[in-house]
């Protein structure tokens, strides 16, 4: 096992203590032949407040075609309904621009944007700790390569080595052959 200082120079070239918190990070992990993965989402999705959850589902409702279908559906019955009114009795509960309506909907846009807000905020914030995340896993596989590469030099410097010393061997035995004088074929 290796320090975490020894990684840092000999993979990083630079000390450990001038790493920021995330490489050093990896550095540690490297070392302690540790795995770095986690899931994020996971992690996050267990700390959500009620609100926090309020916000999700009114952002995915709010953005979804079921929302739209009953936006549309819900003004046209509006529409409906006041014109019905106004032939069968001559008056509306709502006369045409519809001021009732639009204070309806001003409401609704006043409560919905800052919940959808909020929920994007969170989102935002999933993603910076997702490609946080993602720079670690991926700095760590770029080192581990690092080593297994570095391990393989290591590996064909010592094979070769050896094939040069058996080769030594063969010449020798070949020159002890030569030497008693024995025919070549």
């Amino acid at each position: 096992m290796q320090e975490p200082a020894e990684v840092a120079s000999k993979l990083l070239g630079m000390p450990y203590v001038e790493l920021d918190e995330r490489t050093q990070k990896v550095a540690q992990h490297i070392a302690n032949r540790k795995y770095i993965s986690r899931n994020v989402t996971k992690d996050l999705d267990a700390n959500l407040t009620l609100g926090q959850r309020a916000a999700d589902v009114v952002a995915t409702f709010g953005g979804s075609w079921t929302f739209v279908g009953l936006f549309a559906a819900t003004m046209i019955l509006w529409v409906c309904l006041n014109a019905f009114l106004l032939v069968n009795r001559g008056r509306t509960f709502d006369p045409y621009p519809y001021i009732l309506l639009n204070l309806f909907l001003s409401m609704l846009a006043a409560i919905q944007a800052p919940v959808i807000l909020m929920s994007q905020n969170r989102h935002s914030e999933r993603d910076r700790l997702h490609a946080e995340h993602d720079y670690e896993v991926n700095l760590k596989a770029e080192l581990d390569i690092m080593l297994l590469h570095e391990k393989m030099d290591l590996l064909r410097e010592k094979q070769w080595e050896e094939l040069m010393e058996i080769q030594r061997e063969q010449i020798q035995l070949l020159g002890n052959l030569m030497g008693k004088g024995i025919p070549s074929p």
